[in-house]
């Protein structure tokens, strides 16, 4: 036995894999796992409540939809749900786009177009709500 660090052979891992923390893929996936749980305790908290503002814009117009996004709280619920609905999906599918895209150039393009494609999103739907809730 050496004095290596995670040097094990029954481990087959490579001590510098160990001290960085890297699993198969290269990257930290412990933290994606534990992004996408919170994610979805997030906005499963926040279903309810979103049904129900939607439930509540229903034949509204844009000033009554206004009117009702302009409540502080409303406008937060909706966009807590924004960032946790598009930050999960992200996580998401970067982990599908790892697990089955093999090439490495189209993974890096899957993986860049998933990230701005998630933030694209996300902004858009901020935007939709800001401006539906400043009456604008």
């Amino acid at each position: 036995m050496s004095n290596v660090p995670f040097s094990d052979p029954s481990t087959k891992r490579t001590a510098l894999k160990g001290v960085r923390g890297l699993g198969a893929s290269g990257t930290n996936a412990t933290s994606d796992f534990w992004w996408q749980r919170i994610t979805a305790i997030g906005m499963l908290l926040l279903t309810v409540p979103v049904i129900i503002i939607v439930m509540m814009l229903l034949g509204r117009n844009q000033a009554g939809a206004g009117q009702i996004l302009g409540t502080p709280v409303i406008a937060l619920i909706m966009l807590l749900f924004v960032v946790a609905s598009s930050w999960h999906m992200k996580i998401g599918m970067q982990v599908v786009i790892e697990d089955y895209i093999h090439g490495e150039k189209i993974k890096l393009v899957a993986i860049i177009a998933n990230n701005f494609f998630s933030l694209a999103v996300a902004l858009a739907s901020a935007y939709a709500i800001f401006k539906l809730s400043s009456g604008v």
